[in-house]
């Protein structure tokens, strides 16, 4: 294909160059007459008027076209990035956007959680044993199933940093070994309790485009921005009392004597 461009535009090229130098042409109008005063060879030179033809070069447009196709290509090959730290959004290097703090608390809210503050060293009793309770909650388009202390990841989430309390408030169902609560479609008054452990990206995804017999293929990677989260809490639910086994003690005994066996 781009031999036969390159050779299309060297004839173009080519006809444009000989039509626009024709062969010169004498004067239209003859020449005085001879008279006997005058010598037969004139010194005055003659003048030539050339014929020039009103013809407009074409120049061919394949190679702009292909840049476009390129240019194309690329543009929708290009994604939107996004970037977001602290309030802040950037979009293609562009100006970060600040938020207000109402501005923050309802896009978080949109999400699914609350953003409570960083956990202080005085909280002693964050992390509670387990309990026999579970939750279903749902952090933007995705559901989770947790009990008290699981670890869960999800996509990143903004307006928060490590140790950050969270309130996650879309909980559709909580439950326990004696009783069940399903939302229409959240429980009211439940609420599950988490701590923002680190920010973390996931395994890379390679995307590979190709078109056959166009010679275009294209390879980009992707690693999803990540939050993990550990569950403190589970509210809005009557817990049931744990319930202590204790071992029945084994009553103090002797223990039998061996008597030797003679052979």
């Amino acid at each position: 294909m781009a031999n036969r461009r390159c050779l299309q535009l060297l004839t173009r090229r080519v006809s444009a160059l000989f039509s626009a130098n024709p062969p010169f042409h004498t004067l239209s109008t003859p020449p005085p007459p001879l008279s006997t005063h005058q010598p037969l060879i004139s010194n005055s030179p003659l003048v030539f008027t050339p014929h020039l033809s009103a013809h407009t070069r074409h120049f061919s447009s394949d190679r702009n076209d292909d840049v476009n196709e390129d240019s194309q290509d690329d543009d929708d090959d290009d994604e939107i990035g996004y970037s977001s730290d602290d309030g802040s959004l950037s979009k293609n290097g562009g100006s970060k956007r600040e938020y207000t703090a109402e501005e923050m608390e309802a896009e978080a809210a949109g999400i699914g959680y609350k953003v409570v503050g960083p956990l202080e060293k005085t909280d002693d009793g964050v992390f509670k044993p387990y309990e026999p309770v579970f939750a279903v909650i749902q952090i933007g388009s995705h559901q989770f199933k947790v009990s008290n202390g699981d670890s869960i990841f999800t996509e990143r989430l903004k307006f928060c940093e490590v140790n950050d309390k969270l309130i996650l408030n879309k909980v559709l169902l909580v439950g326990t070994s004696s009783q069940t609560m399903i939302g229409r479609p959240i429980v009211p008054d439940a609420a599950v309790h988490a701590v923002v452990e680190e920010h973390a990206l996931d395994a890379k995804v390679l995307i590979f485009k190709k078109k056959r017999r166009k010679n275009y293929r294209r390879t980009k990677g992707h690693r999803q921005e990540l939050t993990k989260l550990r569950i403190i809490d589970i509210q809005g639910i009557q817990k049931p009392e744990p319930v202590v086994t204790e071992k029945p003690s084994k009553a103090p005994g002797k223990k039998p004597e061996k008597v030797a066996v003679a052979a």
